[in-house]
């Protein structure tokens, strides 16, 4: 159960989930507080509020809500993690593939079983973030799209959360970021799968994905409209220089921010044939940088969901 407090309420006791601050001003993430050092780096930061785990930890009043202890002990190893998150993901980039696959051989879309699927899907990000991010930041040529959209998908659940959105806003947010990427299915491969630089007209075959998504998901009445702007928008920036549409902020929907965020950090932190991925706090910083395209207060809360445990 988690709890956001204001930074001056937190305690020794607490268990930290996340601090809405840089990491390079508290780079720790899920702890249990315990010394006077990281409370004062915590007042100090530019963080107004702290999320705590009351399961693992006591609340404001010093209580201990439940027995449950933070002992890494109390875990299962790694290794058995990483085994099991490997088995959700493919079993749920398998229900993504033959979803997509409905929807772009013009066959009835089976909403329910896609939303379960991000629902399970966003369980494990929510779980073992540090996790996921191992497992979805490789991917083989024939699942980079499937698995790029998993790891949006659960990226935008978590950020979603943080920022305090209802449960089916949360869960529909899951869907769309499925569904983000179903354009880049109508690209042929050899220019999808480039390892080289794109031709000219490559780079417009491939920047008129969103827009190609979208006019297929438009034909499902059942796909909420907010599902439909995040797969056309989700590459616009906030000074109106990304595309399809060039909009900027004020005409763009907070999920569609979020969105753009969420999709931005994976590319980077993801092994992609033509670059090395970049870790969690260079993508981070790199976004922060860039207040022109991204909202800066979405990046920094997405840090503080991010674990900062090294990953690979």
């Amino acid at each position: 159960m988690l709890m956001k407090i204001a930074k001056d309420r937190i305690r020794k006791g607490m268990f930290i989930e996340s601090v809405a601050c840089p990491s390079r001003e508290f780079a720790r993430r899920r702890f249990l507080l315990k010394c006077d050092r990281d409370m004062a780096a915590i007042l100090t930061s530019s963080a107004t509020d702290v999320s705590i785990n009351l399961r693992l930890g006591v609340d404001p009043d010093g209580r201990k809500v439940s027995a449950v202890k933070p002992a890494s002990s109390s875990l299962p190893p790694k290794d058995v993690r990483t085994r099991a998150a490997r088995g959700v993901v493919k079993q749920s980039a398998k229900v993504l593939r033959a979803s997509l696959g409905d929807i772009v051989s013009g066959r009835p879309l089976d909403m329910a079983h896609l939303s379960e699927a991000a629902d399970e899907n966003a369980e494990l990000w929510s779980d073992s973030t540090v996790i996921a991010l191992e497992v979805t930041r490789l991917k083989s040529k024939d699942e980079t799209t499937y698995v790029h959209s998993l790891a949006v998908s659960g990226l935008m659940t978590l950020l979603a959360r943080s920022l305090q959105m209802d449960d089916e806003t949360v869960r529909i947010l899951g869907v769309a970021g499925m569904l983000h990427d179903i354009g880049k299915l109508l690209i042929p491969n050899e220019i999808l799968n480039k390892p080289g630089h794109l031709t000219d007209r490559e780079r417009v075959v491939i920047r008129n994905h969103p827009e190609a998504g979208y006019q297929l998901l438009k034909t499902h009445p059942e796909i909420p409209q907010v599902v439909l702007d995040v797969c056309r928008l989700h590459h616009e920036v906030l000074d109106g220089s990304g595309y399809p549409l060039g909009l900027k902020q004020k005409d763009l929907s907070v999920p569609v921010q979020l969105s753009a965020v969420c999709d931005v950090f994976e590319a980077l932190t993801s092994v992609r044939p033509y670059k090395r991925p970049w870790t969690v706090s260079q993508a981070l910083d790199w976004m922060f940088a860039r207040p022109h395209h991204f909202d800066r207060k979405m990046v920094i809360r997405l840090g503080s969901v991010l674990s900062d445990e090294p990953i690979g």
